[in-house]
């Protein structure tokens, strides 16, 4: 029991008693949830798989997504192995399969890669669409990411929510009673936190989680975008230039380092003191929870979450680490590969594993909103609205070929880190980035 503690398991094994039974009497008054057709898939004779997935962040998330994949095995015979890697090299990885026809068989990915290689990608949309169907569908920001002429080229597993992760003791210090939720408060507390010595820490390194999350939210919070509804490039504009001169203004209270800082920095930052908020999923939150060291476990009733504030955009501009699942064509067993993604979404697998890792990753189907997971503790809760509101990184247009290839070369991020440490002005980082979006959206 060291993923959760035995007080949360308990919440928990209580309220999934009652959702069962809730479940199955919603099921009789429901008759068309209940009338979801099986999905007959069959693994081909002596199958097995490789999957490729991201290293995990929360212990508990690789614990059952194994347990679960050994259940798999139990029940069809279908050896799967599973083998992990950090997000950077997932993509390269998962880029050179698609380009020689050989590899796993199965890649767990991030954001819109799958829109990279799509004619590489076995379509998935009877199993998409039998998900939807008994799980209240989809959140619509996955037929965004995922979704091209009417066909699915991967399935959504989730997105890893972002939060400001934060010592509510130090932002009290620094006279705040509660976390301010526009982007005028918000720097005025982050420059108090510097002068108290408590300063903030964001990742401007090429973070695929964490740099892209906040610099995409910062851009968009000001009103600027990559590109506008018809794809064409706009991110040199007034409001990307007042969004690059707010993050010069940021960037003064920052810790130092920040500029080389990938997905790990910022967690190890603030577990070590060194920062009091930074933006982040919950796994900051879990290796407090769950670690041994007294230092971290009193640090636990002290961390908190809020949203990500509100700019003069005045709505929410939250970009989550989004997740795919993609099976190559080149597969030999198509079958029993979408069988395994299909095991592993349904809800005796999903909801389990989301609570093994406390909620590090939200669900891209409805129904999973009532997983106990998201109120066992409200600081849970921040992240289980996380695929409801978030937008894709492709706004304001089309998802497809060149969104993937500007995120992943990391064109926000760039422009973002140039203006904010002062190597380039807001403006000349904005042409910059102009110019760099424009040879993929050319095409």
């Amino acid at each position: 029991m060291s993923e959760i503690s035995r007080r949360d398991f308990l919440k928990i094994a209580g309220a999934v008693g009652a959702g069962a039974a809730g479940v199955q009497a919603g099921a009789q008054q429901s008759p068309a949830a209940g009338s979801v057709p099986a999905l007959n898939l069959k693994p081909e004779s002596g199958a097995s798989l490789r999957v490729l997935r991201w290293k995990r962040f929360v212990q508990g998330d690789e614990d059952l997504w194994m347990k679960n994949t050994a259940e798999f095995t139990k029940r069809t015979g279908v050896a799967v192995r599973v083998d992990s890697e950090s997000w950077e090299d997932v993509r390269p990885k998962a880029a050179v399969a698609a380009n020689v026809n050989s590899g796993p068989d199965i890649v767990l990915s991030t954001f819109d890669d799958p829109n990279i290689y799509p004619d590489k990608l076995l379509d998935v949309t009877d199993v998409a669409d039998y998900l939807g169907a008994k799980y209240g569908g989809w959140f619509p920001v996955c037929e965004q990411y995922l979704k091209r002429n009417n066909r699915w080229i991967a399935l959504p597993l989730g997105c890893a929510g972002n939060t400001l992760v934060h010592r509510e003791s130090q932002i009290k210090a620094a006279g705040f009673s509660t976390f301010p939720r526009d982007t005028a408060s918000f720097l005025e507390m982050c420059k108090a936190l510097k002068a108290k010595g408590t300063p903030v820490g964001f990742a401007l390194g090429n973070a695929t989680g964490d740099g892209n999350s906040w610099t995409h939210w910062l851009v968009w919070a000001f009103g600027g975008r990559m590109v506008d509804e018809q794809n064409k490039v706009v991110i040199n504009s007034p409001e990307t230039v007042k969004a690059l001169e707010y993050a010069r203004q940021l960037y003064d209270t920052f810790a130092p380092g920040t500029l080389s800082w990938l997905d790990p920095n910022n967690n190890k930052a603030f577990l070590d003191g060194q920062i009091s908020v930074t933006n982040n999923g919950i796994s900051i939150y879990y290796a407090a929870k769950t670690s041994a060291d007294p230092r971290l476990k009193e640090m636990t009733a002290d961390i908190n979450h809020a949203p990500m504030p509100i700019g003069p955009a005045g709505k929410p501009t939250e970009l989550n680490l989004f997740f795919n699942q993609m099976i190559f064509k080149y597969t030999k067993y198509p079958q029993a590969a979408k069988a395994y993604l299909t095991f592993m979404m349904e809800k005796e697998q999903y909801e389990p594993w989301q609570q093994a890792a406390i909620g590090y990753v939200t669900h891209p189907l409805t129904a999973y909103d009532s997983n106990p997971i998201w109120t066992v503790d409200p600081k849970h809760t921040p992240y289980r609205d996380a695929m409801r509101v978030m937008l894709p990184n492709g706004y304001a247009g089309r998802m497809g070929q060149a969104s993937a290839q500007t995120m992943a070369d990391f064109v926000v991020v760039n422009m973002v880190a140039e203006a904010a440490s002062g190597a380039r002005s807001p403006k000349d980082a904005a042409e910059r980035a102009h110019t760099r979006a424009a040879r993929y959206y050319k095409t």
